[in-house]
């Protein structure tokens, strides 16, 4: 491998550095979104028990207490329970945007290594076809040994770009995967905390 490497050529450097920056955004995205992984079942349900035996305030520490953007969003809507129904709504819906944000936090790095990779190795095919023709120009000469070289610089630049670029791709699908599970958890129990919130208010009329 070590020797591919270095017969790639120059260009074979830009594209590792391309790999070993998607692959630190990908550990990060990776730690970030398995942090902002819980429970939310049972959390809409722990916040439910608090809300009913021990007021808002029990529930909003029960937020403060936890990670992730269902967390945040609840902990958003219930700061604001003594405004009313409808504030509690629209802080709701502010904080999931917010937090949608978050959890797409440097995806657009991933995407520009994704992009640039495949780039700089074609741009180090074209390198080395160029050198390829010079050799043949020197020399007079069409025969194999002469190409060689040039031709097997442009094929391994290409080969390491494209497989930098299936590598980060497939680290991006998965969190995008993972976004998406934690946006639909996220917009569910909302539903639900607000479907609750009003279920208690009922209560106090009746």
């Amino acid at each position: 491998m070590v020797e591919y490497f270095v017969n790639g050529g120059d260009f074979m450097w830009p594209i590792l550095l391309a790999l070993m920056f998607g692959v630190a955004f990908s550990f990060e995205r990776f730690y970030s979104l398995m942090m902002s992984s819980i429970n939310s079942k049972q959390f809409f349900t722990n916040v439910s028990e608090a809300l009913d035996k021990e007021g808002v305030d029990a529930a909003v520490e029960l937020c403060n207490n936890t990670r992730g953007p269902v967390a945040e969003v609840f902990h958003a809507g219930l700061s604001r329970r003594h405004r009313g129904l409808d504030e509690v709504e629209k802080a709701i819906q502010n904080s999931g945007g917010v937090e949608m944000a978050f959890l797409e936090k440097n995806m657009i790095w991933l995407n520009s290594v994704i992009t640039i990779a495949p780039m700089l190795g074609f741009t180090g095919t074209v390198v080395g076809m160029i050198a390829a023709f010079d050799a043949i120009k020197a020399a007079n000469d069409i025969s194999p040994a002469v190409v060689a070289g040039g031709i097997s610089q442009a094929l391994l630049t290409t080969a390491f770009g494209l497989i930098t670029a299936m590598i980060i791709q497939i680290f991006q699908n998965f969190f995008v995967s993972r976004i998406d599970k934690l946006v639909l958890e996220m917009e569910e129990m909302s539903v639900q905390l607000v479907d609750h919130l009003y279920e208690l208010d009922a209560a106090k009329k009746k």
